[in-house]
């Protein structure tokens, strides 16, 4: 006991302490504003001005003023791209994240493969935005330092976990600072790279005239087509992040499609100024690659040259640190919309159903560790190689890309009878469609043989894991059906009580404090409840005369939605224990139901056993437990075995409790 209470004691210390889902305000608390909606999601995005741009740049090879074309096109498709995901937002008020929109508008089967490489895209923004701010802060570090850089990495991958564990606004709310930090720095440097080459603005355009028509002399017009393009393409990494909106608008603050708008306005206006800003810095400043610095710190050194060396080496760093604290604010939003598409996948029972569960803090615990675990695998897999890391990354995100927009264009089509402006939105989504998926074929060419290939292949696992959970859920939901004869012959059975009670023929049963009660674990009027009802009846006969049927109603993802769910969830399971209670009245049995909603079953239920165990002495208290005929490791993982934690639970206060097997 001692231990237990130190253990609680830690987990408050660290997580805080529980909170109350019946207060009607804690969604109000939990949820997000769009300011704070864009430092936790839109950090991903603007946090990829930090690398998407150099690649670009560094693939013109010598031909930088075609950086001019690059800017303008990539800055284009930020902005058809979020103003399709707007679209998204509004079809999917309650988040419409690439697995859901693949799944609704495309197929399930689409939604899966949709969702395993969305997955694995938070795994690595995770891991490689953690990696690469870890670069960042030791590169102003001796070098004698570097041995500890995976360490570092580590230990903050493990703080943003627990950031997140305690909840979504106590992670959020420290990163601001430094998130407007990295805005207001490099807006500083944009608006001083431009302003300082305005007054020679006619030789600047004169030289960069010059410098096109020698790139169109040298290349040619498809030589020069082809590099823009291969560069536009390996920056590809500048779109990550831009679905983290309508994928996280459930942690949005009401009215959340408002709220989720102007997020993703902030995001798409900040990110395209930003990264078509710096590219036309390096242009006007003829930045270099330089081995050991990053294209921005050769821009930031460029630009400061003139300020000074207190002023100028001391806004460098600042601006170099601001970026670094960023790349690690933006690994949050792998933690935040990472466990929830873990979650809408469990809730689809293509993932283990406990991926949907919440904490007592109101987060999906599990999901959580998973994407932090994964994370830290991809970490020490790759010893923290930023190198190797960025070469799996942007893979996956243009594949939940193209068929998002697949499906919003076939949705558009549909409806192009009903819908008044579907031409216009059927066009901002084709071209996202045509954009996405030059990309991703692209990307897939180009990266393929450095490593892209392990990407496809960690996906590939997790579809085909998928489609076999889905599989042994699917038939374990048939087994059950068998059970539902047993329902419709008990509806019919209180049907003909009913009527014999309304013809005044039936007497009401009368409470026996004395009576030996029996009390019945349920979840919902369905056949295994009223399995293992007759269960009792079977085995013990006449011996019990009071009946008590306890219900708790499961908290999860799929109905943590707000005030009004949590009051439907409760009546729904009253209206469901009511069922048990009118069944056991009219075969003359007293019948009485308690029930409850929260988190965690097994802390519900204790909390209303002494209610219970007051005003019926005499009990015993029963559930039914699915057994399988040749019960596997499948089975043990993927099935609830609440009641053994229950049963536990009562045995240390003394309360019996009989576990009865229902045989499937």
């Amino acid at each position: 006991m001692a231990l237990n209470t130190l253990l609680k004691r830690l987990k408050i210390f660290f997580l805080g302490g529980a909170r109350d889902f019946r207060d009607r305000g804690i969604f109000h608390q939990l949820a997000l504003t769009a300011f704070l909606a864009w430092v936790g999601l839109g950090s991903d995005g603007l946090s990829s001005s930090c690398y998407g741009p150099a690649e670009a740049f560094k693939a013109l090879q010598g031909h930088p003023t075609l950086g001019i074309f690059v800017a303008i096109g990539t800055g284009i498709t930020i902005l058809i791209v979020a103003s399709s995901y707007s679209h998204i937002i509004e079809l999917f008020p309650h988040g419409g994240g690439g697995y859901l929109v693949a799944s609704k508008l495309l197929s399930p089967e689409m939604g899966v493969i949709s969702g395993s490489a969305l997955l694995i895209d938070y795994v690595l923004t995770i891991t490689l935005s953690i990696a690469s701010g870890a670069d960042a802060i030791f590169s102003f570090l001796p070098t004698w330092m570097i041995a500890y850089k995976l360490g570092f990495a580590v230990v903050g991958v493990i703080g943003l976990l627990l950031l997140n564990l305690r909840g979504v606004k106590e992670a959020v709310m420290p990163l601001v600072p430094v998130f407007l930090l990295f805005v207001v720095t490099h807006l500083v440097v944009i608006v001083y790279a431009v302003s300082s080459h305005l007054m020679h603005f006619a030789t600047v355009y004169h030289e960069t005239g010059r410098e096109l028509t020698h790139s169109f002399h040298t290349l040619g017009f498809f030589g020069v087509l082809f590099l823009v393009l291969k560069a536009y393409s390996l920056g590809a990494g500048t779109f990550t992040g831009i679905e983290a909106v309508s994928n996280g608008l459930p942690v949005l603050r009401d009215p959340k499609v408002a709220t989720a708008k102007k997020t993703m306005n902030y995001m798409a206006i900040s990110l395209s100024v930003t990264v078509m800003g710096l590219m036309l810095a390096y242009i006007l400043f003829d930045v270099h690659d330089s081995p050991g610095k990053t294209l921005n710190a050769i821009l930031f050194e460029s630009v400061t040259a003139s300020w000074g060396s207190f002023y100028g080496v001391g806004f460098v760093w600042i601006t170099l640190l601001s970026e670094a604290v960023l790349l690690f604010i933006a690994a949050q939003t792998g933690f935040l919309d990472g466990p929830r598409v873990l979650a809408n996948m469990a809730l689809d029972k293509w993932l283990p159903a406990r991926f949907a569960m919440l904490s007592d803090r109101l987060v999906t615990e599990k999901g959580i560790l998973v994407m932090g675990i994964a994370s830290l695998v991809m970490m020490v897999a790759s010893n923290g190689s930023v190198d190797f890391l960025i070469v799996l990354y942007s893979i996956n995100v243009f594949i939940t890309f193209t068929l998002s927009q697949l499906g919003m264009v076939k949705h558009w089509w549909e409806k192009r009878d009903t819908e008044k402006q579907w031409l216009k939105k059927l066009m901002i989504n084709g071209i996202g469609l045509i954009l996405t998926t030059f990309i991703l074929i692209s990307v897939l060419i180009l990266k393929f043989d450095e490593g892209g290939w392990v990407t496809i292949v960690i996906t590939g696992l997790l579809v085909i894991g998928a489609f076999f959970i889905k599989g042994h859920y699917n038939k374990t939901y048939e087994i059950l059906k068998r059970l539902d004869v047993i329902v419709e012959a008990a509806v019919l059975s209180g049907s003909d009580i009913a009527a014999k009670e309304l013809a005044g023929s039936s007497a009401r049963p009368v409470f026996d404090p004395k009576a030996k009660t029996a009390a019945i674990l349920v979840n919902g009027f369905n056949g295994l409840g009223l399995h293992t009802l007759f269960s009792i009846f079977r085995l013990f006969g006449e011996t019990y005369k009071n009946f008590v049927f306890v219900e708790i109603g499961s908290i999860d993802a799929g109905n943590f939605k707000g005030a009004d769910e949590i009051e439907n969830l409760g009546s729904f399971v009253h209206n469901e224990t009511s069922k048990y209670i009118d069944y056991m009245t009219g075969h003359g049995y007293y019948a009485e139901a308690y029930y409850s909603i929260g988190t965690d079953v097994v802390n519900e239920v204790n909390k209303l056993v002494p209610a219970i165990t007051a005003k019926f002495p005499n009990i015993v208290f029963f559930g039914g437990q699915l057994v399988f005929t040749n019960e596997s490791m499948m089975d043990r993982w993927l099935h609830n075995y609440t009641v053994f934690a229950v049963q536990q639970n009562l045995y240390v206060h003394g309360i019996p409790f009989v576990i009865l097997p229902v045989k499937v």
